[in-house]
């Protein structure tokens, strides 16, 4: 039997090697510098693009990687629904939280992983009280505001009518272009 086949029918597996990408992950965010306070500020301040260049290099790579998953049989795609009010929301929540410490959730866990305590205390910390008050606040926020102008669940590629693999071949271009032009530019 496959290895793949092998892991995608072991639960233990699945959760082990789950925590070893994302730890892999904190790794290599913190090797390309976005867990810098001054890296992710240059970034908000337009001056300093390794923040750019390291997400869509990650998503260069993951957007093939999940679709070979998927077209292998290895993974399904799930597309949910969403809302312009929930987008809002979780707009605000993920920019308050962006403000107060100029980390998003995943260079937090990088920074923290580096011991920076500003990340531990006031974003690991910080995150788990927002979604324990997000939890408390849940029941009366969905019925107001997370149902206002719903949203199809509707991949890319199935809004403009085209192939899966035109509409990647296309994605992946048009980010390669980005990359390049940013070195171009030496930014």
């Amino acid at each position: 039997m496959p290895l793949l086949t092998r892991l995608h029918r072991n639960g233990k597996a699945q959760i082990a090697l789950g925590l070893g990408i994302g730890i892999a992950f904190g790794f290599l965010l913190q090797k390309g510098g976005v867990t810098d306070y001054n890296v992710i500020i240059g970034q908000l301040l337009l001056e300093n693009f390794i923040v750019v260049k390291v997400m869509l290099s990650a998503v260069i790579v993951a957007m093939i990687g999940v679709h070979l998953l998927v077209h292998f049989g290895y993974a399904e795609l799930h597309v949910s629904p969403g809302s312009l009010g929930s987008n809002m929301i979780g707009g605000l929540i993920f920019g308050a939280g962006f403000a107060l410490l100029g980390l998003c959730p995943g260079t937090v866990a990088g920074a923290a992983g580096t011991g920076a305590l500003d990340a531990l205390f006031g974003g690991i910390i910080g995150m788990l009280v927002g979604a324990g008050l997000f939890a408390d606040f849940y029941p009366k926020i969905k019925a107001r505001f997370l149902s206002l102008a719903p949203l199809p669940a509707v991949t890319l590629y199935g809004f403009l009518h085209l192939d899966r693999w035109v509409v990647i071949g296309i994605a992946e271009a048009v980010m390669i272009g980005i990359l390049l032009l940013l070195a171009y530019h030496g930014w």
